[in-house]
Formats: structure tokens, sequence, C-alpha cells
């Protein structure tokens, strides 16, 4: 597989002094393009900080991230902003949607963020949502508007798509469908996806797992054989 991501000895530093931490310490790892990729950790263990790094969001205060082949770290603001643009999509544990805008009009929106966006349409349709187009989020599941995000992030056509928690605040049936529809992104169009999460059997499904703790890499694991999400114990 082709290189996608690479950090190399990131450090993210955060206050001065003898108040300075380090939220992530010389880390270092790479991902390959088209991979399901899990990054596991408790609450501090620095996991988010990094999935801020790889989606332009911060920047290490030392080291290198190279994404797509371009040094993201080294981006100014201008830079970091059609980044986060073209090449990032972003799926939150509580899900970002605008209340007073339908699911069609929410996912629309990436039109005025990148110029090729995919068609909304198409996007509620493969996550299962195209009789939902008109209701508003107060309309619908919690499940139901994690899939209007995921058709969000999805119609901005990115490489690489980053999800923090996105299955915290659902039930195991509807976390099961949203897992499902992360993989099914990835297998059959080619997306990189990274998620962070504490739920050690949602690492179970991943092509490759990292395990992070008090701003360190503990350990990097490849699954030869990832199970099906169904066959995962919540």
């Amino acid at each position: 597989m082709n290189k996608m991501i690479e950090f190399q000895n990131v450090v993210r530093t955060y206050g001065t002094g003898g108040a300075m931490q380090k939220a992530v310490d010389d880390v270092s790892f790479t991902i390959d393009a088209g991979e399901f990729v899990v990054i596991l950790g408790q609450s501090g263990a620095g996991k988010s900080t990094v999935l801020n790094m790889l989606g332009g969001m911060d920047v290490p205060t030392s080291g290198t991230v190279t994404i797509a082949g371009q040094k993201v770290s080294a981006m100014n603001d201008k830079q970091l902003s059609d980044y986060r643009a073209k090449t990032v999509g972003f799926i939150f544990q509580f899900y970002n949607l605008i209340p007073s805008l339908t699911a069609y009009e929410n996912v629309a929106l990436t039109k005025d963020i990148v110029k090729d966006a995919l068609d909304p349409m198409e996007m509620l349709t493969a996550v299962g949502l195209k009789e939902h187009k008109n209701k508003f989020p107060s309309q619908m599941s919690g499940g139901e508007q994690q899939r209007v995000s995921i058709a969000r992030a999805l119609a901005k056509n990115p490489s690489i798509i980053l999800g923090d928690e996105p299955t915290g605040a659902l039930d195991s049936e509807t976390g099961v469908i949203i897992l499902e529809t992360l993989v099914e992104m990835c297998k059959k169009q080619g997306k990189t996806v990274i998620l962070v999460t504490h739920n050690a059997d949602i690492a179970k499904c991943a092509d490759k797992v990292i395990r992070m703790k008090n701003g360190k890499i503990r350990e990097i694991k490849m699954n030869e054989n990832p199970i099906p999400v169904r066959e995962v114990e919540w």
C-alpha cells in the first residue's frame, strides 16, 4: 500500500515553564492509504491531540506530520484551511449539525467549502437516509444524525476521514450501523479512516491499532484478520 500519513517524533506541549505538559510525547507512526485505523486509549492518553494534528486543527511543538506528501506541520494558516477543506472529513461524537437546516441542507453545505463537492442526495442515499432528506435534526434519532454527519464528511470527497468517538453517544445497535458504514467506505471507496476511541472492542475491527497512554505510543498492532463489525461485543 501507499503511505498516506507519517508522524515523525511528534511532540505537542501546552503551557510554559513548570506548568508545561506534554499531551503528545515523541510519537511516530505511519498509516497506509485505505487502512482502517483505531487510535486507542483512555481519557488523557493524547489520542484526540493526535487526531487534531491529523486534521490540521492543531500543529506539533516539534517533529513533523506528513500527509499525502504534504508536510502539514509546516503549513501556514491559509494552507491549513485549504488542507482541512479538501483532504479531511470530520465525524464528531455530537454530530455538529445545524438544527435549522434539513438533512439535505446540512450535507449540501459542503458545496460552500469545496468546489467539487459530491451530490448531497447521493451521499444521503449511501448512508441509508434517502427518505430522511427533508427532516430536521430534531426529527431524527442520534444514529440518523450521525449518519448525516458521515454523509456530510463524505460529500467533501476527502481522502482521509477522522472520527472522534463517533459511536460514543450511540446505543450498540446504532453503533454497529455507523461502524459498518465507515468500514465499507474504507474497503469499497479506498478512504483512509482513523477513529479515536477508548473502546477496545472496536479496535478488533481495525486493520491497525495504535495504543496510547500518557501521550506516548505503547503499542502498534496489525490485525491480520479484522473481525466483522457485527461480531464485536459492546
